[in-house]
C-alpha cells in the first residue's frame, strides 16, 4: 500500500503553528497514527520494529543520498520504514539522527504501529504498510506539517518580501527536482529590506531521492501552492517551514547567515527579485523568467484517516479563515515576545562605556590598506564563509591579521557588532585579541593580533608538519583551549558560549599557546542560564553536539562536546570524519576511538608523530578518558570546564568511565546513548 496523498492543513496544522514558536518549542516534532493501529509490548510487530531500528540508521547514513528504506516481518506485523537525512548533513550526523528517532518516536507515540518523526536534520517514518516509498507516488508528501513562526515583516514592504521568497522557493524546488542523487537544493535571494533587519532571504527545498524529477517537481509544486502566496499560511512570514515525508521546504529571512551547510545552490540577484506569484502561472500564460516550471499537483483524495475531501475542504475553508483571524490578533498581541525568541538568546547590546571602548580601537582603512598592500593576494591567509583574512604589518611593525567581511558575507552588521562586543571584553591569553576595527568606505574590517603559526588543523593534520607536535605540545595545547573555554563559559564578565569550536578556529602562536578565535556565532548567557534553542543551526558537522545538530539546544555542554572532539583528534592525529576500524572501513572517529577503548587497545591509536613511545602513557590515557566524556550523548553526563582543567591537571582526580560516544554505532545491533 503506497503512501496517500492528503495535506492536514486545518485545524492539527494550525496547533502545531501556534505551538511551534522559535525559542517556546523545538525539534523533534512527533505525529502519531493513532489509537486504532497499535501493538502491544514484547509483541512480534515490537521485535520487527527493533530489527528495522537496527539497520535503517546504518544503511541510510552509509547511501550518497543519506536515504534508505527497510522492512521486517511479514503481515500483520510487517514493519517496513524509511529515514531521510537533510541534503546539507553527513554520515555522522545522519546515523546520530535517525537512531535518535528510534528512541524518542516509540515514547512520543506509544505502541502506535504507523509514526512520524521530524528533526531539523532528519525524517524517520515507520508504518505497518506494506510499502512505504513507492516511484509511483507523487503529490503532496503523506504527513504535511505547515508551521508559519509568525514573525513578520512591516506591512509597507510585505508585497515586496512575498514576491522575492515566491520566486526563491520556486527555484530552489525546480534545482532541487534536477538534482538526480539527493533531490536537494539550498537557494538564496538578495532582498534589501534593512528597515527590518535583513538583507538577504535563504530557502532550502528537498524531496525523497526515490522520486523522479517530475514527481519531486510535483510534490514541491503542491505544497507550495498551499502556503505561500498572498492570502496563504505564510504570507508575510519571515520563517516558515513545510515538512513532510515526500518532500519539504522552508525558507527564512537572512540575519545570521544560512539555515544550512555547504554551499548555495541557486542565487537570485535583486534585479531578479521582484514581486512573484507564489507557483508558477498555469500552461496558458508564460511563466515569470525566475519560476521554474512547476506545476501544482491534481487535488489528492482518499488515503489514510487524515484524508480530506474536496467537500471537507469547502467545509473547513471558511473555519480556518476565522482561526487564522483570531490568531493573528492573538499573536500580534504576543508580537513583542515572540520576536524576541526569533533569536535564541539576544545579541551583545553596546552600552556607553562599550561604544567608547571600541571608538578607541577604530582604524582608518587607508592605514589598512597599506598595511596589506591593498588586500594584496599574496598576503591572504585564509578564506572563509564570513570573508577573508589578510596578513600586514601596521607602521610601528606590530603584525596583524585583519578580517575583511565581503559585501556578500553571510556575516551581517548585527554578528559584527556581536563579534566586536564579545572580543573587545575578553582578556585571556588563551583567546585571540582583537586590536582594532574600521568601518570605513562600505569597509567592514576586523583587526586582529597576528598569530604567528595560524590554524591547528594547519599543523595537526599535515604530514610533514605535525611531526612538530610532540606529546608536550599537544598536551599543552588540549590544556590552554580548556582554560580558554573555562574562562568564556565561567569566569570572564560575560557568559560565552562559542558555538564553532573547532581545529581551524585555534591558533598557534610563536610559542605553540592556543588562542580561541572566530567568534561570530557566539551567544551570551545570563549567569543564571543553562540553555538556548535556534531554529537556525549553524556550525560544522563533526563537532556540533547532537542535540544542538538536531533539536538547535546549545548551551556550554555543547562547547564541552566540540572539545571532547577535538581532544581525540589531537592525540590521534585523525581527523574526526577521517578514521578507520581494523577491517579497513571508514567510520567516525568517536566510534573508532570507543571501540579501542573498550577492547584495551586504544594507545594503538595514539599519534606516532607525537615521539613513539616516549610520551607518559598515563597522560595520554587520562586526556582520551576526558575527551570520551565531553562527547557523551547526555549533554548533563559531560563535564563542564573548570572539571575538565581539574582532571587534565592532576593525576591525583579520580576520572569517572564514559559511556558511549553518541555517534558509536559498532554493530548492527548497537544504539547510541541517549541524548539530554
Amino acid at each position: 500500500m503506497a503512501r496517500h496523498h492528503h495535506l492536514i492543513f486545518f485545524t492539527a496544522m494550525f496547533a502545531v503553528a501556534v505551538l511551534f514558536v522559535p525559542g517556546a518549542s523545538g525539534y523533534p516534532w512527533p505525529m502519531c497514527g493513532g489509537a486504532n493501529k497499535t501493538f502491544k509490548p514484547n509483541s512480534t510487530y515490537q521485535a520487527n520494529l527493533n530489527l528495522v531500528a537496527a539497520t535503517l540508521p546504518t544503511k541510510a547514513s552509509a547511501s550518497g543520498s543519506l536515504f534508505a528504506t527497510a522492512s521486517a516481518g511479514a503481515a500483520p506485523d510487517r514493519v517496513s520504514a524509511m529515514g531521510l537525512c537533510r541534503g546539507d548533513s553527513d554520515a555522522a550526523s545522519c546515523l546520530a539522527c535517525l537512531t535518535q528517532g528510534f528512541q524518542d518516536l516509540p515514547n512520543a507515540c506509544s505502541y502506535d504501529k504507523d509514526a512520524t518523526i521530524y528533526y531539523d536534520a532528519c525524517i524517520l517514518h515507520y508504518t505497518d504498510a506494506r510499502v512505504v516509498l513507492s516511484a509511483a507516488d507523487t503529490g503532496p508528501s503523506a504527513e504535511t506539517y505547515a508551521m508559519g513562526f509568525l514573525v513578520n515583516i512591516s506591512s509597507d514592504a510585505a508585497a515586496r518580501f512575498n514576491g522575492v521568497a515566491a520566486a526563491l522557493v520556486n527555484a530552489t524546488a525546480e534545482r532541487a527536482a534536477a538534482d538526480p542523487k539527493r533531490r536537494f537544493a539550498t537557494g538564496e535571494a538578495d532582498a534589501d529590506f534593512e528597515e527590518d533587519g535583513f538583507s538577504k532571504v535563504y530557502a532550502l527545498a528537498q524531496c525523497a531521492p526515490d522520486q523522479t524529477a517530475a514527481q519531486c517537481r510535483e510534490c514541491l509544486a503542491g505544497i507550495i501552492a498551499d502556503t505561500v502566496g498572498v492570502g496563504k499560511l505564510f504570507e508575510n512570514d519571515l520563517a516558515p517551514r513545510a515538512l513532510g515525508l515526500n518532500c519539504s521546504f522552508r525558507y527564512e529571512a537572512g540575519g545570521d547567515g544560512p539555515f544550512y551547510n555547504g554551499p548555495t545552490m541557486v542565487r537570485l540577484a535583486s534585479s531578479a527579485s521582484a514581486p512573484a506569484p507564489a507557483v508558477p502561472a498555469p500552461a496558458s500564460a508564460p511563466a515569470p523568467a525566475v519560476q521554474p516550471e512547476i506545476q501544482p499537483p491534481p487535488s489528492a483524495g482518499g488515503g489514510r484517516k487524515y484524508s480530506v475531501s474536496v467537500l471537507l475542504l469547502a467545509v473547513m475553508l471558511p473555519t480556518l479563515a476565522g482561526l487564522n483571524l483570531v490568531a493573528f490578533f492573538c499573536f500580534r498581541m504576543l508580537q513583542r515576545p515572540v520576536a524576541q525568541a526569533k533569536q535564541p538568546y539576544p545579541m551583545y547590546s553596546f552600552k556607553a562605556e562599550d561604544i567608547e571602548m571600541v571608538d578607541s580601537i577604530m582604524i582608518d582603512v587607508s592605514t589598512l590598506r597599506a598595511a596589506t598592500g591593498d588586500f594584496a593576494e599574496s598576503n591572504k591567509l585564509g578564506e572563509g564563509g564570513f570573508g577573508t583574512v589578510y596578513k600586514g604589518v601596521l607602521p610601528n611593525g606590530d603584525e596583524i591579521a585583519v578580517k575583511r567581511l565581503s559585501r556578500s558575507s553571510t556575516q551581517g552588521v548585527e554578528e559584527l557588532k556581536n563579534e566586536l562586543a564579545l572580543v573587545a571584553k575578553l582578556k585571556h591569553k588563551n583567546l585571540v585579541r582583537l586590536v582594532g576595527v574600521c568601518l570605513e568606505q562600505q569597509e567592514r574590517l576586523l583587526v586582529y593580533e597576528f598569530v604567528t603559526n595560524r590554524s591547528l588543523d594547519l599543523i595537526l593534520f599535515d604530514a610533514e608538519k605535525r611531526e612538530l607536535l610532540d606529546w608536550g605540545l599537544r598536551y599543552k595545547i588540549i590544556n590552554g583551549i580548556a582554560r580558554g573555554l573555562q574562562y568564556l563559559h565561567e569566569d570572564s564578565e560575560l557568559k560565552v558560549v562559542h558555538r564553532d569550536l573547532k581545529a581551524s578556529n585555534v591558533l598557534l602562536d610563536a610559542g605553540m599557546r592556543p588562542k580561541i578565535s572566530d567568534f561570530g556565532l557566539a551567544r551570551i548567557f545570563e549567569r543564571d542560564q543553562t540553555q538556548a534553542v535556534t531554529n537556525r543551526v549553524i556550525g560544522t558537522h563533526g563537532y556540533m553536539a547532537p542535540e544542538y545538530a538536531m533539536r538547535g539546544n546549545y548551551s556550554v555542554k555543547s562547547d564541552a562536546f566540540s572539545f571532547g572532539v577535538m581532544v581525540l583528534e589531537i592525540v590521534t592525529g585523525r581527523k574526526n570524519n577521517q578514521s578507520y576500524n581494523s577491517a579497513g572501513q571508514c567510520q567516525d572517529l568517536l566510534t573508532t576511538v570507543w571501540e579501542h577503548w573498550e577492547a584495551g587497545t586504544v594507545m594503538e591509536l595514539v599519534d606516532p608523530c607525537m615521539g613513539g613511545g616516549s610520551f607518559p602513557e598515563g597522560d595520554v590515557l587520562r586526556c582520551i578518558q576526558v575527551g570520551l566524556l565531553c562527547v557523551q550523548g547526555d549533554p548533563v553526563a559531560r563535564p563542564v570546564m573548570s572539571s575538565v582543567v581539574t582532571m587534565l591537571g592532576s593525576d591525583m582526580v579520580t576520572v569517572q568511565a564514559p559511556s558511549n560516544p553518541v555517534f558509536f554505532a559498532g554493530n548492527a545491533t548497537a544504539v547510541s546513548s541517549v541524548l539530554g
